[in-house]
């Protein structure tokens, strides 16, 4: 009924989709707090994430992925239906999408890994059955939910203490901030490496535990760290920017460097993991398309990575704005150093979370972060009200995605099978 030129076309357009909500939504999630913090406008969040979360996806996201999402179902239940997993990619693909096109509309940042997941069960439970479900990472996935806002809420309301007892209450804040500067840059830093190696080198397979690593990344961290001062002297010296017709104070405009920096690797992360989200799915179309078979292990080209990145920026730029305000803006007020402290800490638990095999989300960790640098404000700084919201949209977002997959997968099936 259909040539492979229109299905390839149909799941292109199905993938790009739901690439583009990435953006709105996840994406939004890594930028908000400096657009909120007013340290970046939003063509320059676009601009900057753009590139950083296509490089992620080139550079990291992995170019073999699993036939079925996460191993939720045993790909060899359809190995003798590859038309089966096809539609069942595109119902899943549809189904995450709307899902998180609808939370972008109304201002909720979701997980798009827990909206296809879902969307995969619902394939799944039409067209092999409950028996074939991995419901052991359900339940992990669930667990996330409590692991990953209370860890980053943990970390980043612990590095808010500190900063605002160590620096901002202090009786001159920038001599203080130029004291902390060689542990703040040597935090910063060691974070970041570690990161990147563990994202943008997993490729290479190096046999280095994750001990080994930390301590041959220490050293390079502590080089950074030794410029810290001449740092902060150099950024005041060179005078103190405008933010929407006001000046920041000195020690706010080292904060707003360093959360720039932060956000950047967010943004790096979000490219290396959640770009797969949408490529994924649309690579497991393509491969059946041309081999006619369902591949346990499918390749997915560097040029479909790349345009799954640009897709995602894209998707932050048109619709994202309300995502951002929810994180930047209306769940706590934003400054520079709680802008950091809120990407510092995210980045932090991610990176210790996966090492130690903990599944957490980076949209659940990233409001756990704001969450927790409002509780150290006091409770009187939080809106209540969206976090309520919040909330619910995380525990609607696997029932939500695995009906509509259900009945995508059946009216499909009911044409085409």
């Amino acid at each position: 009924m259909f040539t492979d030129i229109a299905i390839l076309s149909l799941a292109t357009i199905v993938g790009l989709y739901m690439a583009s909500n990435i953006g709105a939504n996840d994406l939004a999630n890594a930028m908000g707090t400096s657009v909120g913090s007013g340290v970046l406008n939003l063509r320059q969040a676009v601009a900057i994430s753009v590139v950083a979360n296509t490089l992620g996806a080139v550079l990291a996201g992995g170019y073999v992925t699993s036939t079925i999402s996460k191993g939720i179902i045993d790909p060899g239940l359809l190995v003798d239906a590859p038309g089966k997993l096809m539609l069942g990619m595109f119902a899943a693909l549809i189904s995450g999408g709307v899902w998180v096109n609808l939370a972008t509309y109304l201002g909720l940042p979701v997980s798009t890994t827990h909206a296809i997941v879902g969307a995969v069960v619902g394939f799944g439970l039409v067209s092999v059955g409950a028996g074939a479900i991995s419901w052991a990472k359900i339940i992990k996935i669930a667990i996330s939910w409590i692991i990953s806002p209370l860890t980053g809420a943990a970390v980043a309301g612990g590095m808010y203490y500190f900063v605002e007892k160590k620096i901002m209450r202090a009786r001159d804040p920038f001599r203080a901030s130029e004291r902390y500067a060689p542990l703040l840059v040597f935090l910063v830093f060691l974070v970041l490496i570690l990161s990147f190696i563990f994202k943008a080198l997993k490729n290479l397979h190096l046999d280095l535990s994750f001990f080994q690593t930390f301590l041959l990344t220490i050293p390079c961290a502590a080089a950074f760290g030794a410029f810290g001062r001449p740092w902060i002297r150099w950024q005041i010296a060179s005078g103190s920017f405008q933010s929407e017709g006001q000046e920041r104070s000195a020690v706010e405009k080292v904060f707003a460097q360093l959360q720039i920096l932060a956000s950047c690797y967010i943004a790096f992360a979000h490219g290396a993991n959640d770009v797969a989200n949408a490529i994924g799915p649309l690579a497991a179309i393509f491969s059946v398309v041309r081999t006619k078979a369902v591949l346990l292990q499918v390749h997915v080209p560097v040029w479909m990575l790349f345009i799954g990145g640009i897709a995602v920026g894209g998707g932050l730029l048109i619709f994202g704005t309300r995502v951002i305000e929810t994180i930047g803006k209306n769940i706590t007020e934003i400054t520079a150093a709680r802008g950091f402290c809120v990407q510092f800490g995210a980045a932090t638990t991610i990176l210790v979370c996966s090492r130690l095999g903990l599944p957490v989300s980076t949209t659940h960790v990233l409001v756990g972060a704001v969450v927790g640098v409002g509780v150290m404000r006091g409770l009187g700084a939080l809106d209540l009200r969206i976090l309520k919201n919040i909330g619910l949209s995380w525990i609607v977002t696997l029932p939500f995605t695995i009906l509509l997959a259900m009945l995508l997968y059946k009216v499909f099936g009911f044409f085409l099978l």
